[in-house]
């Protein structure tokens, strides 16, 4: 049996947080993407709903379809906390 102590390591430097999460920077690489896009695609062109029909830039409808999209994927997000929530307070009730 030794009587000397363990080597010691020396102590690790704490690592630097990056400002950015890797969703954020994924966040900013797909608005880049549909901001070059939009920008590629400044035409106008006819669009047909129901009974409305318009003419409307391409980089709009775009836009407006990203929007709705991310505002669906938020609310599935909203709506699965929401469940979660739920459940986790009905198991503490037992």
């Amino acid at each position: 049996m030794s009587t000397q102590p363990p080597p010691q390591q020396p102590p690790q430097q704490p690592r630097e947080k990056s400002p950015f999460s890797g969703g954020a920077i994924a966040a900013l690489g797909g608005a880049a993407v549909l901001l070059v896009f939009m920008l590629q695609n400044r035409q106008d062109t006819p669009v047909h709903f129901l009974f409305w029909k318009v003419d409307l830039p391409v980089w709009f409808i775009i836009f407006a379809s990203a929007l709705l999209g991310a505002i669906v994927w938020l609310g599935f997000g909203v709506v699965r906390r929401h469940r979660r929530r739920k459940a986790r307070r009905q198991a503490r009730r037992g």
